[in-house]
């Protein structure tokens, strides 16, 4: 059983070993971030400085998932898309590698959405997914997710999802 909490510093590190992998770190939106290997700091002032909320269309808000144990196992970021309060954008989805397969990917995305639906009143959710990172696909359809469109980006092709209210 998972639960989400926002974001706190002492989360950081275990974030920035989750994409030691330069293809996790790209994929996961390491090119905001401008160096690789990215370290907790950097995660840490980025996170911190946009922590206050999600009113203006470049702060947001950084989640982590909990397991039982209390050990951070996922994270995500909300962003109101483009300021609209009524769409909200997951992004920079990442877990703990070594607890793939046991759904927690689906159960946190599913956290997420019934509290964009239920507690922020938000009428979709999109996200966005790299053509050929099929785990993660299968986990965000699992999720509710469904594919709206397929947009070219270097280096990967990313297919748009969305789900609504």
């Amino acid at each position: 059983m998972l639960r989400l909490r926002p974001y706190k510093s002492c989360d950081a590190e275990v974030i920035a070993e989750w994409v030691r992998d330069k293809d996790v770190f790209l994929k996961w939106g390491g090119s905001l971030f401008g160096e690789f290997p990215i370290t907790a700091q950097i995660i840490d002032d980025k996170y911190m400085k946009n922590n206050g909320g999600c009113t203006e269309p470049d702060n947001f808000y950084p989640w982590v998932a909990i397991d039982e144990d209390n050990r951070v196992v996922g994270h995500f970021i909300m962003r109101y898309l483009h300021g609209d309060t009524k769409i909200l954008r997951f992004g920079w989805v990442v877990l703990d590698n070594t607890i793939r397969g046991r759904g927690y990917g689906t159960e946190m995305l599913r956290l997420g959405l019934r509290y964009a639906f239920e507690i922020l009143g938000v009428d979709k959710v999109t996200l966005g997914v790299f053509e050929g990172n099929d785990i993660a696909h299968h986990c965000y359809r699992k999720a509710g997710f469904v594919d709206r469109e397929v947009v070219e980006k270097e280096p990967w092709n990313v297919i748009e999802m969305e789900i609504t209210r």
